[in-house]
């Protein structure tokens, strides 16, 4: 239903609306018949793998990266942890984990790790995924796509506050499992039996613990450890336009969304003042190192700033409007949404949503509190929701009721952080420039030829990246890639190490042996099958790198030392060069993250049914346009034999 408001002090206009905005239409992206943490009570615990089994996959994993000596030497330094001070500690770690059965074992550790971090934000934490653009070009424009992204924000917010937005499930069979014979079934089931009734039905809930952090939520820098703010009963949503901060109510005292015209009309007062870009845009700040930034934020709040903190720190999000076009320029895209120049940014947001001026839009991430799979949800179901339910129409004709509830915050600042944003800036400038960013889209290959072959599409992009390594370096480095645990409770991510014995040797053998096509598509199979397994203990919560972790916490509050932990090999493993993250997702045009170390590849990549797009990110210790040649040839070999 839309409302083409003329005269909003109207009084029939006025009721005709208040139905409108009122109306559960309107209110809420989903209604689920399945409360939204009906499944949390029974998912099952992240499991605590065998001593053994973590040592004989750290073993395999370090392999390939060591020259035989180096590594028999390694090798008896983990059989000693494994049969003897490794038992206490993992009897240790079993106890402290029964004490915790509303969480695991990693959850917090590694909350803590992330908080604790003293690196900037952008570039070394912070992801971003953009979205496709609307099919119907003119709802693509900047104010009627914010609009409706925002609209659609708060329609999840309201369904997952109401405990109706669907539960996150896997489905392994969707045409049987993915029905309302399901969720009767589920939905009738008590809470702590839910879980099995759907695994019983071949479908798998998902940990949602951390979509409550998605909404009202910063990080806070202080010194040495970050913290973690939530104001749960906040309604204002915050807008940075031009290194500026304005904010304004969405839900009214009721609790209602506002109606589309007003956020309308709200949204296009800011996009119409026309005040002078911010001389010194506080957003900037938030690109620093995290102590440096702990102390100035302090200072900032010393000014009588503290309100206005409080005004972003609760926010429900951040929406960043900017000025650029994008057009078809993926170059100019990764730029602009995983690091632009920080004006108009405030990086320490849950995420914010950013628009360009050719209305692109994407979110940009804080890393602590949470991962992919939240984001992604909420990513893909704004997406939908926004372009095949948009609430805002290009002929919408604004209501300007509301307007004067908008809100320019007023920043103070002395001549001292004046300089410091100044400084700032041209620091961030300075890494971003030199930040090398590369890509390619492959076209006609994808998903279909690959399973045409009995391969696995993941498996054939990493053992490209490793074999493509390898032409480049004649070496092998280590490798990550990022997989979800959300199958359990407050799950995080597991470590799937793909350098692996199997594509070292396919790597040899493509670039130095020269096998022919019948021999590369042998060693092919069996790096599918090889990555394939590891995929499935990650999942599963049966890797190494989360549980070595945790054990080596537990040496360290012993205050021993551990050969396996002291190792130089074992500190080289995390100093990931290749670290690797994909997304799978109609709504998804293009991600991307920086490289986790200086000499690293922060490679994201999309794979379809036709088409593989990789996106990668250098500093000058690497060339990132060698590795996509090297890349684009690998995939190539690997294609023609099959």
């Amino acid at each position: 239903m839309l409302i083409r408001s003329v005269n909003c002090g109207n009084r029939v206009l006025h009721r005709i609306r208040r139905e409108y905005h009122t109306s559960t239409d309107y209110m809420y992206i989903q209604r689920s018949q399945i409360p939204t943490m009906h499944f949390q009570a029974s998912l099952p615990r992240l499991p605590i793998p065998k001593l053994e089994l973590s040592c004989e996959r750290y073993l395999a994993a370090q392999k390939p990266l060591l020259a035989e000596e180096y590594y028999r030497k390694m090798e008896a330094d983990v059989i000693y942890f494994r049969e003897n001070s490794g038992v206490e500690l993992q009897t240790l770690l079993k106890k402290e984990d029964k004490k915790n059965k509303h969480t695991s074992y990693i959850s917090e550790p590694w909350f803590d790790m992330y908080l604790r971090i003293r690196k900037p934000l952008p570039l070394n934490f912070n992801p971003v995924i953009v979205f496709q653009n609307d099919e119907r070009d003119k709802y693509n424009n900047q104010l009627t796509r914010t609009s409706n992204l925002l609209i659609s924000s708060l329609r999840f917010y309201k369904s997952l506050k109401a405990g109706i937005l669907e539960p996150e499930v896997f489905h392994l069979n969707p045409k049987k499992s993915d029905n309302k014979n399901f969720r009767l079934i589920c939905s009738l089931m008590p809470s702590s039996f839910s879980w099995y009734a759907a695994y019983l039905l071949k479908a798998y809930p998902l940990d949602m613990s951390q979509y409550p952090s998605l909404f009202n939520s910063t990080r806070i820098p202080e010194i040495d450890k970050d913290r973690f703010f939530t104001s749960p009963s906040a309604r204002h949503i915050l807008i940075q336009r031009k290194g500026h901060f304005y904010v304004f109510n969405v839900f009214d005292a009721a609790g209602d969304i506002i109606a589309p015209d007003v956020i309308l009309a709200q949204l296009k007062y800011i996009l119409d003042d026309n005040i002078l870009p911010d001389k010194h845009p506080i957003g900037i700040l938030t690109t620093l190192e995290r102590n440096k930034w702990a102390v100035l934020r302090h200072k900032l709040e010393s000014l009588g700033n503290e309100d206005n903190l409080k005004m972003i720190d609760s926010a429900l999000f951040n929406i960043c409007i900017d000025d650029d076009d994008i057009g078809g320029d993926l170059y100019k895209l990764s730029r602009i949404f995983l690091h632009g120049d920080g004006k108009n940014r405030w990086f320490d947001k849950s995420f914010s949503l950013q628009i360009t001026g050719d209305g692109v839009a994407g979110v940009n991430f804080e890393h602590s509190w949470g991962d992919g799979v939240a984001v992604l949800r909420y990513f893909q179901d704004i997406y939908k929701d926004s372009t095949q339910n948009p609430f805002v129409h290009p002929e919408t004709i604004p209501c300007y009721d509301h307007v004067k509830t908008v809100r320019r915050l007023d920043i103070n600042l002395d001549d001292s952080l004046k300089e410091e944003i100044r400084s700032a800036i041209t620091a961030y400038k300075l890494t971003c420039d030199s930040l090398d960013v590369n890509f390619t889209e492959l076209h006609g290959i994808g998903r279909k030829v690959c399973k045409k072959h009995s391969i696995s599409p993941d498996a054939v992009m990493q053992m490209s990246f490793q074999a493509a390594y390898y032409k480049l370096h004649s070496t092998f480095v280590p490798s990550y890639e990022s997989c979800s645990t959300a199958a359990f409770k407050h799950g995080r991510t597991e470590a799937i190490r793909p350098c692996t014995t199997a594509t070292k040797t396919l790597s040899v053998g493509m670039y130095k042996d020269k096998k022919t096509p019948a021999e590369i598509k042998a060693l092919v199979s069996e790096c599918s099958k090889v990555h394939m397994q590891l995929t499935r203990e990650a999942a599963m919560g049966q890797g190494f790198d989360r549980h070595l972790y945790a054990l080596e916490l537990l040496s360290n509050k012993l205050e021993r030392r551990e050969n396996i932990f002291e190792d130089p090999a074992y500190k080289a493993l995390h100093n990931n060069i290749i670290s690797t993250s994909t997304l799978s997702s109609p709504a998804v045009r293009a991600g991307g993250f920086g490289p986790v170390v200086e000499n690293g590849l922060g490679i994201s990549y999309v794979i379809k049914d036709e088409y593989i797009g990789t996106l990668v990110t250098t500093y000058p210790q690497q060339n990132g346009r060698d590795f996509i040649g090297a890349l684009n040839k690998t995939i190539d070999n690997i294609i023609q034999a099959l």
